[in-house]
């Protein structure tokens, strides 16, 4: 990472747009600029309105570009969605040089041998991210370079994506008038902010619970191993209370959130968990002037008798997943749950009855600057997004993939990127 990079981040998620304008570096990501806007033209984490998702991702956008006082030209944007598919594959070369020291070119090769894989003419591979290498035999190797050595295999973990939805994704964004570095998997983008090291190592499921989707990472060995995304999320939950009480949408997301929020009468153990004080079963809602002039609402109906089962529910698919996986019984670290999701009341302490594993709620790390609004398990992918961004070679700003020449103290492509942007501003 170079010091003190710029990185746009976007979030095109099915309940919001987030936006996050950092300066990353080294040790943190420095917030600058932060925007949330209600999405919509999507649908389950893919856009199915490419005119209304191109409105929201413009204000977004904007009130984040005003915050930071920054012209955006270069994002990172988030995809999701039940299309999303992983596998993992294997790649083998000989080492190029004479005398067997393994160069960065050895490692391209081998990754592109391992990107060689059969894959339907509609996917397209969004991540090839390298699990260990070994080198003539040697296994668990997490960075070859300079080793000496004849062959040299990888074991890469490969995420794919439907082609339809990466070019609505570019498309849109096209239309704001941006320019995209890099799509990145929503799950492992909120991995890269939410998760430890030493988890990462021990091996650890990462679950982001969005409102249309469930996006599953696992962990072994410090590097990704699974990925899937299931088609159920918090929205099924909101659905769930407005048929429950008879109340509108709206509604019943004002009651979730109003449920799940604090201050709350909670006692926690000594364990972690959470228990109710049993005061009262009745919660007051007047003060949430809902047009159904619902005011008492019975708290057991609520939590234990709609909110509960569909946590249980989305636990459940979780768990099958991770069957699915093979990986079950290498994730000592457990469960970290986050996105919007995971602020739903009881979230934690259903992973942990459900899963019989320990759970606890992922939130952004290694944040500073405007980080009020973004401490929360929401804005895990934002986050993420500017962490992956700053990995990111730098691109030129010149269209048609031409690349500035870089000439030693001469801001030349920032001269060129200017330009760029004021004759885009005159383009209607």
């Amino acid at each position: 990472m170079n010091e003190g990079k710029i990185v746009v981040g976007i979030d095109a998620g099915t309940s919001k747009i987030a936006t996050i304008i950092a300066r990353v570096d080294e040790t943190a990501v420095n917030v600058l600029g932060v925007s949330e806007v209600k999405s919509s033209g999507i649908k389950r984490g893919q856009i199915v309105d490419i005119e209304e998702a191109v409105n929201s991702i413009n204000v977004s956008l904007e009130g984040a570009e005003r915050m930071a006082g920054y012209s955006a030209a270069h994002v990172v944007v988030s995809i999701g969605g039940a299309h999303i598919e992983s596998l993992n594959s294997k790649g083998v070369v000989a080492v190029s040089a004479p005398q067997g020291e393994i160069s960065e070119n050895d490692l391209t090769r081998v990754i592109d041998a391992a990107k060689a894989v059969s894959l339907p003419s509609s996917r397209e591979i969004i991540h090839v991210l390298p699990r260990t290498y070994t080198v003539d035999g040697q296994e668990g190797i997490k960075d070859p370079i300079g080793m000496s050595g004849i062959r040299l295999e990888v074991d890469t973990h490969i995420v794919s994506a439907n082609s339809t939805a990466i070019r609505n994704l570019e498309k849109a964004l096209t239309e704001v008038g941006v320019d995209i570095d890099g799509v990145v998997y929503n799950g492992y983008a909120s991995s890269l902010s939410v998760l430890s090291d030493t988890e990462k190592e021990l091996g650890v499921v990462l679950v982001d619970i969005g409102a249309g989707t469930t996006d599953i990472s696992i962990y072994v060995d410090g590097s990704v191993a699974y990925s899937s995304v299931l088609a159920i999320g918090s929205r099924h939950i909101t659905n769930d209370l407005a048929i429950g009480i008879r109340i509108s949408l709206e509604s019943a997301e004002k009651i979730k959130l109003f449920l799940s929020s604090p201050p709350r009468s909670v006692r926690v153990t000594e364990e972690g968990e959470e228990l109710w004080q049993k005061t009262s079963d009745e919660v007051d809602l007047s003060t949430l002037h809902l047009p159904e002039e619902v005011s008492k609402v019975s708290r057991k109906t609520l939590i234990d008798g709609i909110i509960r089962p569909r946590l249980n529910e989305i636990f459940t698919f979780v768990g099958l997943e991770i069957k699915k996986s093979g990986f079950g019984g290498q994730t000592p670290s457990g469960l970290v749950i986050t996105g919007g999701g995971a602020r739903t009341i009881g979230a934690v302490d259903s992973g942990k009855r459900t899963l019989a594993m320990p759970v606890r709620l992922g939130l952004p790390t290694n944040i500073k600057g405007i980080i009020d609004e973004i401490q929360d398990p929401s804005f895990a992918t934002a986050v993420g997004l500017c962490v992956y961004g700053a990995t990111l070679e730098p691109s030129s700003g010149l269209p048609f993939g031409i690349s500035a020449p870089r000439i030693p103290n001469l801001k030349v492509n920032k001269i060129v990127s200017k330009v760029i942007n004021l004759i885009k501003s005159f383009i209607p």
